[in-house]
């Protein structure tokens, strides 16, 4: 069988979700395609083994990004996942869904409907909150989402979250609830001591349904178009090419990177950029490829006094310990991803929402894994998450299996610059609150010299790395727009047939990691595809009473 309703291209954290809702009507049949492999791998799936997968080729597509003018022209990773649930299935687990705000913004921004009263019940229903359900977090869904060991087996978490408090800011129960602003605990994507990717939570529950085929390890070239209506998909597998066919309409959920790179072979993207890669221009469509954002951070470090840091893990002996208990119960340090308090703050007056996220690790290392510090140390990952700076993808060839051209135009805005320079102070002076006084030794970096606007933008050039949330380069918008590539049912402009989900299609990035708004594009998407929704539910939001005027405050009102 080579036809289908829907062909689904990649299984990530859209693809797998698509996937399981579109064929829970039997009368219709589904494929999913995805370039890489199985899962089932204890790397992908013990939480706190989230650095190896993201360094393995069997995993992670590798791609780079050009040399970065904002960035003294070094060139960033930008790793993607190539497995069943994709990026879920190699991330950080973070689980956060964006401020209210951000959500309202895309609906501002022309991408009509999608408001957080709109998509608060997808949030709602994508996920099992281990506290159960209530009127902002869902308790029946299929993503499992706890926080880690609660904090339990490290004294920093708490310390980090007081430090927090001690410097002027509110503490917030639930940042995915009513109150994102503040320090709290952090959320994972982990359900019994498991990483809770989309293939694990969506597509391995639903794999023996006879309307579903998932068909592994195949390069998508290109849609195959009649015309502007998209009538399959080409792939390549095993140094053959073979086309599928669609009876219905064929969804484009290979991410990002991947998403306008295939519309962009298929013949549907900016003009030059076609004619510059000897694509014939089939729909002369500006926006595919362009709009491209991302989330830049360091790791602000300091020693720690106390010998209470996971640094203290990292012999092979330890290690094996921790993976020992895991295999056997599901259960301590092998059961977390270690990011279980956070925060998130406004880096100036004006701000309705908060801007910067902080994500606390009671160690001082490398999120790669590439590198640790000798000692006992602690560390927040930290930077600006509502970026001005723009970029683009664009394939460089009609070869399927180049890779395409990633430039991110990092810090080419001055207001990107200043948030780096607020946010370096602001975090070196959270973490030097009495809080954190037993616990705190030296600045192991950027360190204390690193003051002046001047060395301040030096070191953040020299050190700052991608947080890995490529997003945005297919976005929705309104008619009037030549850039919004998709209408507000994330179909292709110009195109019958033929749609794109993933995170892809915000109009703007997310404050926080975007695992959690990429599943709720989904989520909605299959119903705005199957012509259903969920009513719009209204809940209050906390706003922060001066936020005209003030920085920081501990006091607000519902929105």
């Amino acid at each position: 069988m080579n036809e289908f309703d829907y062909v689904i291209v990649g299984a990530g954290s859209a693809g797998c979700i698509l996937a399981n809702r579109l064929s829970e009507d039997p009368s219709v049949s589904v494929v999913l395609l995805e370039a890489g492999g199985s899962d089932n791998s204890i790397f992908v799936r013990m939480p706190t083994a989230l650095s190896i997968p993201m360094n393995m080729s069997r995993f992670n597509w590798g791609f780079e990004s050009e040399a970065e003018p904002g960035l003294d022209g070094r060139r960033l990773d930008c790793p993607r996942g190539k497995v069943l649930g994709g990026s879920s299935s190699i991330n950080g687990m973070a689980f956060v869904r964006g401020h209210a705000c951000d959500i309202d913004e895309w609906e501002s921004a022309g991408a009509s409907g999608w408001n957080y009263t709109n998509c608060l019940p997808y949030y709602k229903k994508l996920e099992s909150w281990h506290h159960g359900e209530s009127r902002y977090r869902g308790g029946q869904g299929p993503v499992g989402v706890n926080a880690g060991n609660d904090m339990r087996l490290n004294p920093l978490y708490q310390a980090f979250i007081d430090a927090g408090q001690d410097a002027g800011y509110p503490f917030t129960a639930d940042y995915n609830g009513y109150q994102q602003e503040g320090f709290g605990q952090k959320h994972m994507s982990v359900k019994g001591g498991i990483r809770a990717s989309t293939s694990r939570s969506y597509l391995d529950p639903v794999r023996s349904r006879p309307n579903l085929k998932v068909i592994s390890r195949v390069h998508v070239d290109k849609v195959i178009m009649d015309g502007t209506r998209a009538i399959g998909v080409e792939y390549i597998t095993a140094g053959r090419s073979i086309k599928l066919l669609s009876r219905g309409e064929v969804i484009l959920s290979a991410g990002s990177i991947g998403s306008p790179t295939i519309l962009q072979r298929s013949g549907i993207g900016p003009a030059k950029t076609l004619e510059n890669a000897s694509i014939d221009v089939l729909v002369d469509s500006p926006g595919v490829g362009e709009n491209l954002q991302d989330h830049l951070e360091v790791y602000f470090q300091y020693e720690c006094t106390q010998p209470v840091s996971l640094n203290r893990e990292l012999s092979w002996w330890r290690k094996g310990l921790i993976g020992a208990r895991w295999v056997a119960t599901k259960k301590g340090l092998g059961a977390t991803n270690h990011f279980e308090s956070c925060g998130f703050i406004r880096s100036r007056a004006g701000l309705k929402s908060p801007n910067i996220q902080y994500h606390f690790l009671p160690g001082a290392m490398r999120y790669d894994g590439r590198a640790a510090f000798a000692g006992d140390g602690f560390q927040v990952h930290v930077g600006p998450n509502k970026p001005s700076s723009r970029g683009r993808v664009a394939v460089t060839s009609a070869d399927p299996l180049a890779s395409p051209s990633i430039l991110f135009n990092y810090l080419q805005h001055e207001q990107d610059r200043q948030d780096w320079r607020d946010c370096i102070r602001l975090t070196r002076e959270v973490l030097q609150q009495p809080s954190l006084s037993p616990f705190r030794g030296n600045e192991i970096q950027p360190g204390m010299q690193i003051n002046s606007d001047e060395s301040i933008d030096a070191w953040v050039k020299a050190n700052v790395e991608s947080a890995y949330h490529p997003s945005c380069s297919v976005k929705l918008g309104s008619d009037d727009d030549p850039m919004a590539v998709l209408d507000s049912d994330c179909r292709v402009r110009g195109c019958e047939g033929l749609r794109v989900v993933d995170s892809s299609i915000f109009p703007v990035i997310t404050n926080g990691n975007l695992n959690a708004p990429s599943m709720m594009v989904a989520e909605r998407a299959a119903d705005l595809i199957r012509n259903q929704h969920l009513p719009a539910e209204e809940v209050p939001v906390w706003e922060p009473d001066d936020w005209e005027t003030s920085q920081r405050s501990v006091t607000g009102h519902e929105r």
